[in-house]
């Protein structure tokens, strides 16, 4: 087991840490970011079936030594076309559809992955393993990080208005369905690039968690999408140094170290916080 001194002398000294360090904080980032609009939006259970969805992309990306977001994004985007698909042509309610598309996408995956056993480590791609991010995946995750910030920035109105009032964006003349779509292939880019840090089944954790912890906290939106950010990366950063000092799966340390946050905020929050209301009371 490392300490503390060897976890910061090991950040000096080894390239693979100061790549795992600055993936987690990227990934952190973007996880916040989105995952904000996520809860906004009533979409957390949108979030696990993209999250499960992209197996099967990953497995046949594997499968044919194609880039890995390719293959996820293409099984991602077909998978929130589905569960739209459903919802609309038949009287199943949204999380029926989701329950069945996230479900059969992720029986697919696992028998994809099976095929491809010998090529491929199914336990760090369902739990992540941070440790091993190589530099190609940090500039993946980096151009990735770009694309989310750029897509928040031009479309900020936008989004804002559709995670709000639905309704009313429509009558403002805004192509809702369109920014829907658009929102779900980002994520889908954001849940292929955290594989390497939490995994698939530990994602939609990292963008739901600091997210719902910001939503304690904060009711503007561009301050939850900070806080929310911050949270993220706190928990990445010290996931990472769990990690690494005592031989924790990275994915868990990450997801329990963000749980832990939330868990502050919910008992201590000033607006909404348990004890806070109590001692109002």
């Amino acid at each position: 087991m490392a300490s503390s001194g060897h976890f910061i002398d090991g950040l000096l000294r080894y390239n693979f840490l100061q790549t795992a360090l600055i993936t987690a904080i990227l990934v952190g980032i973007m996880s916040g970011i989105i995952g904000s609009f996520i809860i906004l939006r009533g979409m957390s259970l949108m979030g696990d079936a993209i999250s499960h969805a992209v197996l099967p992309g990953v497995a046949v990306a594997y499968m044919l030594g194609i880039n890995l977001l390719l293959g996820a994004s293409v099984f991602g985007i077909l998978a929130a076309l589905l569960i739209g698909l459903v919802s609309a042509k038949s009287k199943l309610k949204n999380d029926t559809a989701i329950g069945i598309v996230f479900s059969a996408f992720f029986a697919l995956g696992f028998i994809l992955i099976s095929m491809a056993e010998s090529t491929t480590n199914l336990h760090h791609i369902l739990f992540g393993n941070v440790l091993a991010v190589s530099d190609s995946d940090l500039l993946t995750t980096a151009v990735v990080w770009v694309l989310v910030l750029l897509f928040v920035v031009v479309f900020y109105k936008e989004l804002l208005i559709t995670s709000f009032d639905n309704t009313y964006a429509r009558a403002y003349g805004l192509k809702t369905q369109l920014v829907h779509y658009a929102l779900m292939l980002i994520l889908t880019l954001v849940t292929v690039t955290a594989l390497q840090t939490v995994g698939i089944i530990l994602i939609v954790a990292m963008l739901i968690t600091p997210a719902a912890t910001a939503y304690l906290l904060t009711r503007r939106l561009s301050t939850m999408l900070t806080v929310a950010a911050i949270f993220s990366v706190l928990a990445s950063v010290v996931g990472l140094y769990l990690s690494y000092t005592f031989n924790w799966a990275s994915g868990p340390a990450i997801v329990l170290t963000a749980a832990v946050f939330f868990a502050l905020a919910f008992l201590f929050s000033p607006r909404q916080g348990l004890l806070f209301k109590r001692r109002i009371k």
